[in-house]
């Protein structure tokens, strides 16, 4: 992206017993990743969109190579799907 960002992908979200999403979104080749972790009840707020813009300081590296070619094929199938901001 021209203004310092990189779209991401939405490649993995998981529930927690204690009411917490934890979301990943992931460069499309897989390489670099950012999780954050929401209530259920922020949720009801504002949804989980399929793509965000994340800058080079929130990204952080993928090292195990099983997981960025995981992650490359989740956010290929989700972009294939979905615009950036649907919601999903």
């Amino acid at each position: 992206m021209t203004d310092g960002t990189e779209r991401v992908w939405l490649v993995e979200r998981e529930y927690s017993d204690k009411g917490l999403l934890t979301l990943v979104y992931a460069t499309p080749d897989g390489e670099r990743y950012m999780q954050s972790n929401r209530s259920s009840n922020m949720l009801q707020g504002s949804g989980v969109t399929a793509a965000k813009e994340a800058t080079a300081d929130q990204l952080k590296p993928v090292d195990d190579p099983d997981l960025r070619e995981r992650y490359a094929s989740e956010a290929d199938r989700v972009a294939e799907n979905n615009g950036p901001d649907d919601e999903i």
